[in-house]
């Protein structure tokens, strides 16, 4: 629902207030040498998967891709998207109670910082930088795991 609350049609008095989660998407970017974890320019600062919020009347998947373009500026077709899981702790992301889906996916090309990324820098996973924000660490951890067992 796109709205943060209900209004009475004739008075415009609030009727009732809605606070949801928000959704959003992390992209684990897959290069030749590692993976790709931006530098945040903005609070919380410091290294994190690529992702951001979902737009209104957009797929998870188109999102997905959007915010891989707009941070840092590969290509990625939603075909490609493996889904790794969602992410939903209320403490996640100490700004508001976001749920994530996080996808894993191949890229070709040069990456570059945009949008909300100070910097980028690819990572082997068993080299990660510190701090990592939110819980990347969790995330990245799965994504190993599972890397490692063949599930993605």
């Amino acid at each position: 629902m796109p709205f943060d609350f209900l209004a009475c049609p004739a008075c415009g008095a609030k009727v009732k207030q809605y606070k949801n989660p928000l959704p959003t998407v992390d992209v684990i970017v897959e290069l030749p040498d590692g993976i790709v974890l931006i530098e945040r320019k903005n609070e919380p600062f410091g290294w994190a998967i690529p992702g951001g919020f979902v737009d209104y009347g957009e797929t998870l998947e188109h999102a997905a891709v959007r915010e891989i373009q707009e941070e840092i500026s590969v290509e990625l077709a939603e075909k490609d998207l493996r889904l790794l899981g969602c992410y939903s702790d209320p403490a996640r992301d100490k700004r508001s109670h976001n749920i994530s889906t996080v996808y894993v996916a191949k890229a070709t090309g040069t990456p570059k910082a945009g949008d909300d990324a100070a910097a980028f820098a690819i990572f082997p996973i068993d080299a990660l930088p510190q701090p990592l924000c939110f819980d990347h660490a969790r995330i990245l951890s799965d994504y190993r795991r599972k890397k490692e067992a063949g599930a993605i």
